[in-house]
């Protein structure tokens, strides 16, 4: 970088003049700038942890297959997940969701060591924003009258008027 500017203002003198003055200073400050020493290397060596970890890593990596549902009208929650692993690191599955608005949503993903985790989110169905409860409840209105307190029986304290008398300014 150091090598060019003299170069740079030595063609940019030759073209223009009038300006000259101003070409110099900024090559000049650029110089100096680019010229600072820069920060020392830290004298530290790094830390490094004084222990070992106190477990093994014995067992090799499982292929496994799981699946789970919940449906249940009564709350609404209606929602499942399925996965398997071909034991190497692979990972494929997807889970559903029934969202509040009625539309459901599906999620299909893979999940390896390359490319890490890959979703697809896909909706199906016609968002729905009127509530109408699917179910109405058996009991009835609270059969009991809400309860009347009587007045205090203290009187509100009386506070007395300030000691001091008040400031007017003087102009």
């Amino acid at each position: 970088v150091l090598f060019c500017i003299p170069i740079i203002v030595f063609t940019v003198l030759q073209k223009n003049e009038a300006g000259n003055m101003k070409v110099f200073i900024v090559a000049a400050l650029i110089a100096v700038a680019c010229a600072a020493p820069q920060y020392p290397k830290p004298s530290y060596s790094g830390y490094k942890p004084d222990y070992k970890p106190s477990y093994k890593n014995d067992h090799p990596p499982m292929p496994y297959d799981f699946a789970w549902a919940v449906k249940d009208d009564y709350t609404y929650n209606d929602y499942n997940h399925q996965e398997t692993s071909d034991g190497n690191g692979y990972v494929k599955g997807s889970y559903q969701t029934l969202l509040p608005d009625g539309r459901v949503q599906t999620v299909t993903y893979t999940a390896d060591d390359y490319t890490g985790y890959v979703a697809d989110v896909q909706y199906s169905g016609q968002a729905n924003y009127d509530y109408k409860p699917a179910y109405k409840p058996s009991y009835s209105a609270p059969a009991y009258k809400a309860p009347a307190y009587p007045a205090p029986a203290y009187k509100a304290p009386a506070y007395p008027s300030p000691a001091y008398n008040s400031y007017s300014p003087k102009y």
